[in-house]
């Protein structure tokens, strides 16, 4: 599916490809924890889901040793 957030850093919106349905963004909207809900995501694509911010805007603007960013740890 591909999401489209606004980041909250930058405030451009972006848009991601994710492998993720309906069904579990209603779960994660509806109160479960996002890395419940769709424990198969990297840390990079929730934080999308969750601040739009992208990897490259991670990297940019908290260095990229920060949460994990260089890998998926």
């Amino acid at each position: 599916m591909i999401i489209t957030k606004e980041s909250m850093f930058t405030g451009k919106r972006h848009e991601m490809e994710i492998p993720v349905t309906k069904e579990q963004l209603e779960s994660w909207r509806d109160g479960t924890l996002i890395q419940d809900a769709m424990p198969h995501l990297s840390r990079q694509q929730r934080e999308f889901i969750l601040s739009g911010v992208t990897p490259e805007e991670w990297d940019q603007h908290m260095g990229e040793t920060e949460r994990g960013w260089g890998g998926d740890e």
